[in-house]
């Protein structure tokens, strides 16, 4: 029997909250593979990055065919179209979870710079992020939404302070390994902290999907809707 479009609808978000956990699980495991310097799980995070892509794809190509064929209306177009949007930010994010897994090859077989504080701590924070992110889009929740926004404000400056904490261990220093393996620690910072900005997306698409309003790039337009989580 062919399945209703509601079925439709909810397979679709059932395979992007998957991808979400893979997503997830990706990002621990590309920085427990630069902490403890596990060289097997960083080419595991590496080798699955293809899973993930291959994965997008077909979640883009399911909504363009709900898209073509059910030619949805109102709130079920704005939640195809908000799918749409999260699916490619999730991909980004396991972007970024390979490039610090490919920094981890790196680093591991060099003597550690320092011992690694405020990057576990993005990693958590962000991990937490996407996370929440996803949640807010299922629950349709705008405050949850907004709580991301305000997370990342303190990634970034997580971020800030493990930059300016290695920039300490570049001064004066003329040995090209310690400038290398600090430079590479600056790098994954950044890493995590597009990925905080990718959580971000991921929230201000629940918030479209909620208000149908488009407030990216609207920090104050975001907390002033905190409260406003009725569905137009």
């Amino acid at each position: 029997m062919e399945r209703t479009f509601d079925q439709l609808l909810d397979h679709l978000k059932g395979e992007l909250l998957k991808m979400g956990g893979a997503v997830e699980e990706s990002i621990d495991q590309a920085v427990r593979s630069l902490v403890d310097r596990d060289n097997d799980l960083a080419q595991t995070v590496i080798d699955g990055g293809k899973d993930i892509d291959d994965w997008e794809v077909k979640i883009e190509e399911e909504c363009l065919r709900l898209l073509a064929m059910q030619q949805p209306v109102a709130s079920d177009l704005r939640l195809i179209a908000t799918t749409m949007k999260i699916n490619y930010d999730l991909e980004r994010v396991n972007d970024q979870a390979v490039n610090i897994a490919q920094r981890a090859l790196v680093l591991n077989q060099l003597p550690m710079l320092k011992p690694l504080i405020d990057i576990p701590r993005m990693a958590e924070l962000t991990r937490s992020m996407v996370n929440d992110a996803l949640d807010a889009f299922v629950n349709r929740d705008v405050n949850l939404a907004n709580k991301v926004r305000k997370i990342d404000d303190l990634v970034d400056g997580l971020r800030d302070q493990v930059f300016r904490e290695l920039l300490t261990y570049l001064h004066g220093q003329t040995d090209t390994t310690m400038i290398d393996r600090a430079i590479q620690l600056i790098l994954v910072s950044r890493h995590l902290e597009r990925i905080g900005d990718h959580a971000s997306n991921i929230s201000e698409n629940a918030v479209y999907l909620v208000q149908g309003r488009i407030v990216r790039h609207k920090k104050e337009e975001l907390e002033d809707l905190e409260m406003e989580d009725t569905e137009v």
